[in-house]
């Protein structure tokens, strides 16, 4: 007789289900109700970080705004402990709508300002992300050419055809797409073709220690060759030593992404003098 494996949703018998599945549901439980409160409270925050130029790393290109939560007592939550938890539910949807509003914000008080900002695919039908975004772009003349939307691999994969048409009507109006995560998937290179992103971001398992490891050598080429065939722009993700660093710059990757350069922060590193940065 098989066990009865209940949703994460539903109140869980210890006596029905293993162990092991007991406790991953009562913490995805748990995160959800932490990411709940937090959305309630309206305790989210962007951190920002650098995306800089292969061939002039001291320059930043843009920067990438990545959520962040509150809990109750003030510990900042990354996105990537709470995430995949959310990422299918209508929680997921909110948390989308506060990134975006919260990047619009920014983009509308740094006109100098361009900014990368994560979304699921999934929000594309959500009214309130849609009703955001336009409200955003209406405020703001430039803010559409100033706005880079990341959609990850895994999500724009789950409807390839909503996707593009989406892609293409913002494309019009000047925002640009960045495919994150490329390389994590099983893109399909015939929706990567109809797809065109703007900006392909090389999935951080193929950058870490590429400067001694031949494989993701011969990997990240690739997949940098694959998007300039297709006429994307590439960003490294991961980037965390000079070694690495140097090594992607001899292959001419256009921009690279990591703690090298700089952690994410919440105080935008564009609004702190320079001095103070080199300190």
């Amino acid at each position: 007789m098989h066990q009865r494996v209940l949703p994460p949703t539903e109140p869980v018998d210890p006596g029905l289900v293993s162990p092991l599945n007991y406790a991953v549901a009562q913490q995805d439980r748990e995160t959800m109700s932490m990411v709940r409160c937090a959305v309630e409270r309206r305790d989210v925050v962007l951190a920002f970080q650098p995306i800089v130029q292969g061939a002039s790393p001291d320059r930043p290109a843009f920067y990438e705004g990545l959520i962040r939560i509150l809990d109750e007592t003030g510990r900042i939550i990354p996105a990537k402990d709470f995430i995949e938890t959310i990422e299918t539910t209508e929680l997921g949807r909110k948390i989308d709508c506060l990134s975006l509003e919260m990047g619009l914000i920014a983009l509308a008080a740094d006109p100098g300002l361009r900014l990368a900002i994560n979304m699921s695919a999934r929000s594309i039908g959500y009214p309130h992300w849609m009703k955001t975004l336009s409200k955003g772009l209406a405020m703001d003349d430039t803010a559409a050419e100033r706005l880079i939307l990341e959609i990850t691999e895994s999500s724009a994969m789950v409807m390839p055809e909503i996707v593009t048409v989406f892609m293409h009507d913002l494309q019009q109006r000047g925002v640009s797409f960045a495919l994150d995560d490329f390389g994590a998937g099983f893109t399909s290179f015939r929706y990567l073709r109809e797809f065109y992103f703007d900006i392909i971001k090389i999935d951080g398992q193929f950058i870490r220690g590429i400067s001694d490891n031949a494989d993701n050598q011969v990997l990240t080429q690739a997949l940098m060759s694959i998007a300039r065939h297709f006429d994307m722009f590439t960003v490294a993700e991961s980037v965390e030593n000079g070694r690495d660093a140097a090594f992607l710059q001899s292959l001419g990757i256009d921009c690279m992404q990591g703690y090298y350069y700089g952690a994410p922060t919440i105080v935008p590193p564009w609004k702190v003098p320079a001095a103070q940065l080199r300190a």
